[in-house]
């Protein structure tokens, strides 16, 4: 069997186990948590060498800002994209028409940072202290830097880059070897978490479920998967099983900074996309891309807005698809990182903040949905860059 099959076969398997034998999964968490723990380590040395690598690998310095300039675009364009769906699905389901939460009005909205606070927010004091504390947007900043210094060191620099490409490598091995024990920890993650929530708790809040979970699928085959159709000239079903690998453990970990060195070997080993772009451009949409969080805004600003009977205006749509879109940006890639964000948006249109208390009670199973959307569009983008580059090894 593939490796995307046992992890599935993982995640069914710990669904009916963790229904059916609810007293014994804390027994077996621990065996998710290491694996979680595992997946943890990799990602900082991973980050930070492929970053390194991927820039040097591009010599051209006009080639690099033309790499990036695309990369962040799409990212962008494709978030925005996503709120609005976001939105669109709110407007459909009504999740929060039933649940009275009482009247309000629109409070006056918190000032939100300014442009220089946001950008001293990503820029390293200490990279080595970035590292420590796993801040992987101050991590990817110090390493674009220094890969290109780097790059203009000449034979001097040779060494360093030829220490950070091995280092590189055998991070790729080392994640090769952890990703044998996955399908046990899938399977201990997600009986978990079925036994923890329950089918009947979801109920109650099915609209919101549906809403993020539909809206979210819309955006991965009808935006994504048609995207890397017309402008990728590949077939979005060889696409979709190509990342199969990635989608199964954003799915089951809700963490798409732990799915990276997955998502690595999906888009360089089943898309032939090659080393440079591919490590630059998916350890950044691991940091700035959140798709399926800006689509989780949209449906949980219009549910909170529906529950307290607020009604928005065009502007405040307008409002929540900038915000979201923006405060998506930097979102830590691990689980729970859409709360934060989303009581940023809800502050950025003046809606009460302590609707998030409901949400959160199922925000987990929430979380999985839109780590897969994520990591799809990492690699949705990635493969869009690469085939503008001429950096794809095999065609459609």
């Amino acid at each position: 069997m593939k490796l995307w099959s046992k992890a599935l076969l993982g995640l069914v398997a710990g669904v009916i186990f963790g229904i059916f034998f609810p007293g014994i999964t804390h027994y077996i968490k621990p065996v998710g948590d290491i694996f979680i723990q595992f997946i943890k380590m990799l990602v900082i040395p991973l980050v930070s060498s492929t970053v390194i690598v991927g820039v040097t690998g591009i010599n051209d310095p006009k080639r690099l800002g033309r790499v990036g300039i695309k990369t962040i675009s799409l990212y962008l364009i494709s978030a925005s994209f996503a709120v609005a769906i976001g939105l669109f699905m709110g407007k459909i389901f009504h999740p929060g028409l039933g649940i009275v939460l009482g009247e309000v009005t629109l409070s006056s909205p918190i000032e939100p940072r300014s442009a220089l606070e946001t950008v001293l927010g990503i820029i390293p004091s200490n990279p080595v202290e970035a590292m420590v504390k796993q801040n992987v947007l101050q991590v990817i900043v110090f390493s674009l830097l220094l890969g290109i210094g780097l790059s203009f060191g000449g034979r001097k620099t040779q060494p360093v880059i030829r220490f950070f490409e091995g280092l590189a490598e055998g991070m790729y091995r080392l994640t090769a070897i952890i990703m044998e024990i996955a399908p046990y920890g899938v399977f201990a993650l997600i009986a978990y978490v079925s036994s923890t929530y329950g089918l009947a708790m979801l109920l109650p809040l099915g609209k919101v479920l549906l809403g993020i979970y539909l809206g979210s699928i819309i955006h991965m085959v009808l935006v994504l998967g048609v995207c890397v159709f017309m402008f990728g000239r590949l077939n979005p079903i060889r696409f979709f099983r190509a990342i199969a690998d990635a989608i199964v453990f954003a799915f089951s970990t809700a963490s798409s900074a732990g799915t990276l060195p997955i998502t690595l070997r999906c888009v360089r080993k089943n898309l032939g996309i090659s080393k440079k772009i591919a490590s630059f451009t998916i350890p950044l949409g691991a940091t700035i891309n959140m798709d399926g969080t800006a689509i989780y805004q949209g449906v949980a600003a219009l549910f909170v807005a529906q529950a307290y009977g607020i009604d928005l205006s065009i502007g405040n749509y307008a409002t929540i698809i900038v915000a979201s879109t923006i405060a998506s940006i930097g979102t830590a890639g691990i689980p729970g990182a859409g709360l934060i964000v989303l009581a940023l948006v809800l502050n950025s249109v003046g809606l009460p903040i302590e609707g998030i208390a409901i949400i959160a009670g199922i925000d987990r199973v929430l979380d999985m949905v839109r780590t897969t959307t994520n990591v799809v569009g990492d690699c949705a983008i990635t493969y869009l860059v690469a085939r503008s580059e001429g950096e794809v090894k095999i065609k459609g």
